[in-house]
């Protein structure tokens, strides 16, 4: 008999992984589930690495209980992968949530289960995946909405008031300085960078900021 483990996942360090543990907890040795605390869009997680490579990894005759198929992956195409490999090296996926994959039927006949767990698991993983696109749907509505800064042109968090993503790169006292040098030709770009301790592309974004604020008379 192969061995049984179990797989939960939340998608950060705040959200509660307690009610899927429970869940798990009656199929499975506490001792055997294995726990991600990472992003449902893909599969590079250490947890669930760990059921494919080294001592952890699943094999023929091996069952692997999940609480519900958006804790496995969100992504569509991607959990169809992974769930055709375990069922390619002969493990049995039992998802908690689909009452189908639960069913113990006659053997020679698990062809039926393999043919409705295809059809919930099509079904679901659209869903899993038409929730994530609607998710970033509306983070990108919200950003949108947001009012903008004049000063820096970044949108303005509602919440906080303050501007959102990295802060605007700021002009170094002596810009102006080797700013002439560099268009005189005195200097390169290059020694002009490396006096200024700025990199190529915020150089020449501070280069266009100047040129716009100081247009040539």
């Amino acid at each position: 008999m192969g061995k049984i483990v179990g797989y939960a996942r939340v998608s950060s360090r705040e959200q509660n992984i307690d009610r899927q543990l429970l869940a798990l907890r009656q199929y499975v040795p506490e001792d055997m589930i294995v726990t991600d605390k990472a992003s449902g869009k893909d599969f590079n997680r250490p947890g669930y690495q760990s059921l494919k490579v080294g001592i952890g990894k699943l094999v023929k005759g091996d069952t692997l209980y999940i609480k519900s198929l958006d804790r496995f992956s969100r992504n569509k195409d991607e959990a169809k992968k992974e769930l055709q490999y375990f069922s390619d090296l002969g493990v049995r996926v039992k998802i908690l949530d689909i009452p189908s994959t639960m069913t113990d039927i006659a053997e020679g006949q698990e062809w039926i289960l393999d043919m409705i767990n295809n059809i919930l698991i099509e079904v679901l993983t659209s869903i899993a995946e038409n929730e994530r696109l609607t998710i970033r749907s509306r983070q990108a509505e919200g950003l949108a909405a947001m009012p903008v800064d004049e000063a820096s042109g970044k949108k303005i968090s509602k919440k906080t008031g303050r501007c959102i993503g990295r802060p605007p790169v700021q002009f170094p006292s002596d810009f102006e300085q080797y700013y002439q040098k560099w268009k005189s030709k005195e200097i390169t770009a290059i020694a002009a960078m490396a006096a200024l301790g700025l990199k190529a592309n915020s150089f020449y974004k501070l280069v266009h900021q100047y040129e716009k604020e100081h247009p040539p008379s």
